[in-house]
């Protein structure tokens, strides 16, 4: 089955659309410091506009825990969609309350309002199928058909992303039809040489991901802290860096398999190696078969790729048709770390075909680098969605909304 779109609806005049977005935005001091998931969602909503309906968006924030809490409220986050949207954005102070019938009910056709954080409800998260289904249906209350454009979550059987689904017409927003369409391409129909880019932290966090991949890539390009576990497992010596000891014998066993699928597995050749993790520590650029053989000695920490690595791998992505990128080289957020991060993002913009970044901190580290969105081909914007579509796992979200994954 192909996944439901706005189209199935058909005509939304005059009706309440629940638009369940995806508004979980960084927030310092109340002061939203990344946007992209609000714009991201704004063709849906200039589309329901348009069409004349009165639109109810909802969202988490944060993880408040099932209570009001004020430092997760959306409300910055309406603000700055109204300046978005260039109209009035009303705001409900609760999410299935007296305050949100009564804003919903003030609707006019094309009007819009935001209702408070989702998750300051304790049904919409839980685990218990009837407790997220009486939340599911008070929310159900407020309108006549749903529309689902929060791809961040999709893989989450959360009352607002499936139970709602059925309780409501409902179907995909355009954002999440995107999503969709461009991930399927890269695990069904990719165009060659295609080319996976991997870091963030930690292997463990990949493992689902490198093995449904690598049967289909032709290259894996692995950076970030989870180099030091592929560079341990080749006998090399990584001094303090971050090192998952207990994925030593499944790392063997990706080079291993890779070797025998004819994968080109692209590791690092150097790194930046500190003394310490901070800023301003003393770092120094260091072979990967000597990071202990710096004046850090076994102490020293490996905080980004070197520039050896970054120049090999961008000239690898520049060579491809498909690139899918998910985590960042190095250390961004502290600027003498964020070197091979910015090799590999620039490398993207110049790849003649499709450039993914995989969402989460690659695309904040984009963003924070200087790059435009409209730099590359698709942002994502759900890091843990996209990892589990990439590796084949069922997605509760997109299955209620008609999707079967391949």
């Amino acid at each position: 089955m192909a996944l439901r779109t706005l189209d199935s609806l058909g005509s939304l005049a005059g009706k309440r659309v629940i638009a369940r977005v995806d508004f979980n935005v960084p927030l310092q001091d109340g002061v939203i410091t990344d946007d992209g998931r609000v714009r991201a969602a704004l063709p849906t909503l200039d589309h329901l506009i348009n069409q004349g309906a009165r639109v109810i968006v909802c969202s988490h924030l944060g993880r408040p825990g099932g209570a009001p809490d004020p430092k997760y409220s959306l409300e910055p986050v309406a603000q700055r969609l109204s300046e978005l949207l260039g109209k009035p954005v009303a705001f409900a102070r609760d999410t299935v309350g007296e305050s949100a019938r009564e804003a919903v009910a003030a609707l006019e056709d094309g009007g819009v309002v935001v209702v408070e954080n989702l998750r300051f409800n304790a049904g919409e998260t839980a685990k218990d199928d009837e407790t997220r289904r009486v939340f599911a249906a008070e929310l159900a209350a407020l309108g006549d058909a749903l529309v689902s454009d929060g791809f961040g979550v999709v893989h989450r059987k959360q009352a607002s992303v499936y139970d709602l689904a059925e309780l409501l017409p409902s179907a995909a927003g355009f954002l999440v039809q995107k999503e969709v369409d461009v991930l399927d391409r890269l695990t069904e129909t990719p165009e060659r040489p295609y080319t996976v880019v991997l870091g963030g932290s930690k292997v463990s966090d990949k493992l689902g991901v490198i093995e449904h991949l690598l049967p289909r890539v032709d290259r894996l390009l692995v950076g970030g802290g989870m180099m030091f576990t592929f560079l341990a497992a080749e006998g090399n010596k990584v001094g303090a860096s971050l090192l998952e000891e207990d994925q030593l014998d499944t790392v063997k066993g990706y080079i291993a398999t890779a070797g025998e699928r004819g994968v080109e597995l692209v590791l690092p050749v150097d790194a930046v190696v500190a003394a310490s993790f901070s800023a301003d520590a003393q770092h120094v650029i260091a072979p990967a078969s000597g990071l202990e053989d710096t004046p850090a000695g076994a102490s020293g920490i490996g905080l980004d790729i070197g520039p050896e690595t970054a120049e090999q791998f961008a000239a690898v992505i520049r060579d491809s048709k498909t690139v899918f990128w998910n985590g960042p080289m190095g250390v961004f957020e502290m600027a003498p770390f964020a070197a091979g991060t910015k090799a590999v993002a620039k490398a993207l913009t110049e790849v003649e075909g499709l450039s993914v970044v995989g969402g989460g901190d690659s695309a904040a580290a984009v963003r924070q680098l200087g790059f435009a969105d409209s730099d590359f081909g698709h942002i994502s914007t759900g890091g843990g969605a996209s990892l589990e579509f990439l590796e084949g796992k069922r997605l509760p979200g997109l299955e209620i909304l008609g999707w079967e994954q391949s």
